[in-house]
């Protein structure tokens, strides 16, 4: 979530009730379960499978579906969903961050559909990672998704009005860490994350879902949780190595920034997005040579950084790119996929005109490219990166070539090799690769086949390690071993 927001969407703290034991009753797990004396500062995704795919606000049914369709076969190793647990009423996108309890009973499914999409994506080698709204509460009263009556400040079986932080204000000075962390953002109520009573209800909410086989969180407005805080948490789960991702939003002479918050994983790299859009709409991609840590404040080291072009907050407040800017767009998740900084997450949302419009159908994928799903993690375009940042991990860049300009081409090592053009007309190169001599099939414009065949265009790669190609405006080539002709 983006600060400040248009939209009332997120944080609010917890108020302490004798429920304790009724809440870790609801929750199936004790009260203190997994107690550990420390958190595990454990960042990047395991494994040779490191990009993420966030389907947002897709019902937890339609998840399980597209990760045996293509989340799985197309090399995603993670698949983010939206927040499971009860929220307030609505047909907005954002009552997804407003939580009245920790049952599963919002829109996108319950706790029959959440287990069951979790199996099915372990079955299509996708792991599950769950969008966890952890700082705050709701910021009014009603009757919640899951039938829970809840006033501010008093949500039954969690929380009372001392579980909650005693600034009941909104946010009003980001160079000031305890007004950051101790306020009200957007109006939610704000829970007290350095109550053990707090941090163990919390524990126990995301236990109860590693039980049902989630791999790892998304930790929402963790910059308004103080890291100390989260590190207690993460150190009170059943398993505290768990992949973690944290949303800390990087802002210039503010007091919370988001190298604190290394320490317990990975961290949203708002930066590079911002710099993605500025390099793609007003500046040269030949810029791009060394995009990363190297480019200074908000900029994290690549094995804590979790990199993105968008997602719903960006997308909407204009900070990024978005699926409006067209092949442009296209054009920096193929850069943002081959280049080797950080973790990425690819973002799949839906055609939006009113900002605050919730999921269509509340969030059933009928199909793709349906009723306003735009589903990006699936263009061939994007999709077919995945299996080229799979093939190339941990390799180096290699023959970096521009033209000064907007084309650019590079390699990863003897594995891979892309060419990109956000020129206004077609280019043609003559690449030198360190590639093995051969023929390749150009995933930006064909699938691979069964039996080392490709569906449409291919290049022969010479002894010399050359090949000579024409690339469209705003097109792109991208090659790797494994993807033969």
């Amino acid at each position: 979530m983006a600060e400040p927001t248009p939209t009332p969407r997120h944080r609010r703290r917890r108020p302490r009730t004798a429920a304790a034991l009724t809440a870790a009753a609801v929750l199936g797990v004790p009260l203190g379960a997994g107690l550990v004396l420390g958190p595990a500062a454990e960042a990047t995704t395991p494994g040779s499978r490191t990009v993420t795919a966030t389907l947002f606000e897709w019902t937890y049914a339609s998840v399980a579906k597209e990760c045996t369709a293509t989340l799985g076969p197309k090399g995603y190793g993670y698949v983010e969903v939206s927040p499971p647990q009860e929220q307030i009423q609505g047909s907005q996108w954002w009552t997804s961050y407003q939580p009245v309890s920790y049952r599963i009973a919002g829109r996108l499914g319950d706790a029959t559909a959440f287990k069951a999409m979790v199996t099915t994506c372990h079955s299509a080698g996708v792991k599950v990672i769950t969008d966890a709204v952890i700082n705050h509460m709701s910021a009014g009263s009603g009757t919640g998704t899951g039938g829970t009556v809840y006033t501010k400040y008093n949500y039954p079986g969690y929380y009372q009005t001392q579980d909650f932080h005693s600034c009941r204000q909104p946010i009003s000075n980001y160079a000031d860490r305890s007004n950051v962390q101790n306020c009200e953002l957007s109006g939610l109520a704000d829970l007290d994350t350095g109550s053990d009573y707090v941090r163990s209800t919390i524990a126990g909410y995301l236990n109860s879902l590693i039980s049902m086989g989630v791999d790892g969180f998304r930790v929402d407005a963790a910059k308004h949780i103080a890291a100390t805080d989260l590190a207690a948490i993460k150190g009170k789960l059943s398993n505290p190595g768990i992949y973690w991702a944290q949303e800390v939003i990087y802002g210039a002479g503010e007091a919370v920034q988001p190298g604190e918050y290394t320490g317990t994983g990975d961290v949203d790299e708002f930066m590079g997005a911002y710099d993605l859009k500025r390099i793609f709409t007003a500046e040269k991609l030949a810029y791009l040579s060394n995009w990363g840590e190297s480019w200074g404040a908000g900029y994290l080291p690549s094995a804590n950084a979790r990199t993105f072009t968008d997602n719903w907050d960006t997308e909407r407040n204009g900070s990024t790119l978005n699926y409006k800017y067209g092949n442009t767009y296209t054009l920096a998740n193929v850069y943002l996929l081959a280049w080797p900084y950080g973790s990425p997450n690819v973002y799949s949302g839906y055609e939006f005109s009113d900002i605050d419009a919730g999921p269509p159908n509340g969030g059933t994928v009928n199909a793709c490219y349906a009723d306003g799903w735009k589903c990006q993690h699936k263009w061939r375009q994007i999709a077919n990166m995945v299996g080229f940042r799979n093939a190339v991990t941990g390799t180096a860049v290699t023959n970096w070539w521009s033209n000064g300009n907007n084309a650019i081409a590079f390699g990863r090592g003897s594995k891979g090799y892309v060419a990109i053009n956000h020129e206004s007309g077609s280019i043609t190169q003559t690449f030198q690769t360190s590639l093995p001599a051969g023929t390749y099939c150009d995933v930006q414009h064909a699938d691979p086949t069964s039996g080392g065949g490709c569906s449409g265009t291919t290049y022969t790669i010479g002894s010399g390690g050359t090949f000579t190609a024409t690339v469209g405006a705003g097109d792109a080539i991208a090659l790797y071993v494994g993807a033969t002709g």
